[in-house]
């Protein structure tokens, strides 16, 4: 099963976005009960200092969210307009949708 995770990322340093996934990857192992495959949107080369811009990278996202049978939406994603866009799209053409609201 391919898994595509969103999650906002603003203001979040790498070790709590990584933290996040590994929860979502867990998650989807246990409602599913099969191994997944992760396409992978956390793209370390992301630096707006360096000529990225956020439209790029979701463009990206959007391609991986493509290929998935999954799209897993962390806590928070109605606030970050990246992830409102994947969720949108991941309804709008049939994805398997999981939006976690948990606290932790």
């Amino acid at each position: 099963m391919k898994l595509f995770i969103s999650q906002p990322m603003q203001g979040k340093t790498p070790d709590e976005i990584l933290r996040v996934r590994e929860k979502a990857i867990q998650s989807v192992k246990e409602n599913f009960g099969e191994d997944v495959e992760v396409l992978d949107s956390y793209f370390a080369d992301y630096n707006p200092d360096k000529g990225c811009t956020p439209l790029k990278y979701l463009a990206r996202s959007i391609d991986l969210l493509a290929d998935a049978d999954v799209a897993y939406f962390a806590k928070g994603w109605e606030e970050a307009r990246g992830c409102r866009i994947e969720h949108q799209c991941a309804l709008e053409y049939g994805l398997n949708v999981i939006d976690d609201y948990t606290d932790d």
